[in-house]
């Protein structure tokens, strides 16, 4: 008979449930809820997550097969396909959101790496593009007959974690997630040639923070000063001013 702790609750010891409580008690996730709690919810969507399955049925169908064990596992007595999916569809998300970012922070801090030697953190944002079935997620039309969401990613390279997500229609450009981005000063803040918005990266600057952007071919500039003596594998170093009537 096995008697040990199974593997997935293993994994979710790891969860503060005391600061969990607290953020469903803030915004009333559990009112008027009798079996299929918030806890309850988010450890089916983790069991799911961690198997890899592919749609709700088939997390349904993987939960039926180990039904002795739900209970063990904290999901609780038995998750129905549509009591689920009607916690998803009706559930404040900011309950999971506010979640997932105090997990964000607490990993950060315990996986601090000085990789860089700077004083600030070094962030990476980009962000990917996932397809969606148009005829069901019609609300989010990208092409003609193309559905999509970007997912904007702030990545902290010393700590190899994200820091910040933000989802929003593919078809809205890149370079308006900027503004949503959580900045810190003193940081360093690495973009590709997308987010060439210079409004965005002059309140960097204000903040006291730092970037790193990709130019574009058609930047409109004029160079005031050059680096002369310049470190190994650093082909130039120039000072510029911005010449276009908006960046400048």
């Amino acid at each position: 008979m096995h008697k040990d702790k199974f593997v997935f609750a293993q994994l979710v010891a790891f969860l503060d449930r005391n600061k969990f409580n607290y953020i469903v008690r803030k915004y009333d996730g559990d009112k008027y809820v009798k079996h299929l709690t918030c806890w309850n919810q988010l450890l089916a969507l983790m069991f799911g997550q961690l198997s890899n399955r592919e749609s709700l049925r088939d997390l349904i169908i993987a939960l039926e097969a180990h039904n002795s064990k739900c209970y063990h596992l904290g999901m609780g007595r038995s998750v129905s396909r549509s009591s689920l999916a009607r916690a998803n569809q009706d559930r404040d998300y900011l309950i999971f959101e506010e979640y997932a970012y105090h997990l964000v922070n607490e990993a950060r801090k315990k996986h601090v790496i000085d990789i860089f030697k700077l004083d600030g953190s070094v962030f990476t944002f980009d962000s990917t593009t996932i397809d969606l079935c148009l005829a069901v997620f019609w609300w989010v039309k990208f092409r003609r007959t193309k559905g999509g969401i970007k997912v904007h990613t702030l990545y902290d390279l010393e700590t190899q974690i994200p820091a910040f997500f933000h989802i929003i229609d593919a078809a809205v450009h890149d370079s308006k997630a900027m503004k949503e981005i959580p900045y810190e000063p003193g940081s360093y803040y690495i973009f590709d040639r997308a987010y060439n918005n210079f409004k965005m990266l002059y309140r960097i600057h204000q903040i006291g923070a730092y970037f790193v952007v990709r130019a574009k071919k058609n930047l409109q500039y004029k160079t005031i000063k050059w680096k002369r003596r310049l470190p190994k594998n650093v082909l130039s170093d120039v000072t510029i001013e911005l010449t276009g009537f908006y960046p400048k």
